[in-house]
């Protein structure tokens, strides 16, 4: 089995979805997430807060610096992610259509063959 990241993009800019439509997201994600763990295929899945909450930690010449704020300057953002197996990748593609019928864009990537358990 080979392990895929699901990552959910929202644009900076769009209008944010409404408390219900939120709500929807959340309770269809729920459902996403108990019929990949009765399938055997989810790993790990978590959401993440804005963008300016991160920190950037950078190692030049020896010495860290921490700044505030993401570290790529750019209008979308990874807002969520998943973590599963699967056979192949489109067992992953089949997935991630389920994943962005609930939340939107989502991106589905390979782990490299270092990563892989």
């Amino acid at each position: 089995m080979k392990h895929y990241l699901l990552s959910v993009h929202f644009v900076e800019g769009e209008p944010d979805p409404s408390d219900e439509e939120m709500q929807t997201m959340f309770r269809e994600t729920d459902r996403i997430n108990d019929e990949m763990q009765a399938a055997g295929a989810w790993v790990f899945a978590g959401g993440l807060r804005s963008p300016d909450s991160a920190t950037v930690v950078r190692i030049e010449n020896g010495a860290t610096t921490m700044s505030d704020g993401p570290f790529a300057e750019t209008k979308e953002h990874i807002a969520g992610f998943w973590v599963i197996k699967c056979a192949d990748l489109d067992q992953a593609l089949a997935w991630a259509e389920k994943c962005a019928a609930a939340c939107g864009p989502v991106e589905v990537r390979p782990f490299d063959d270092l990563s892989q358990a």
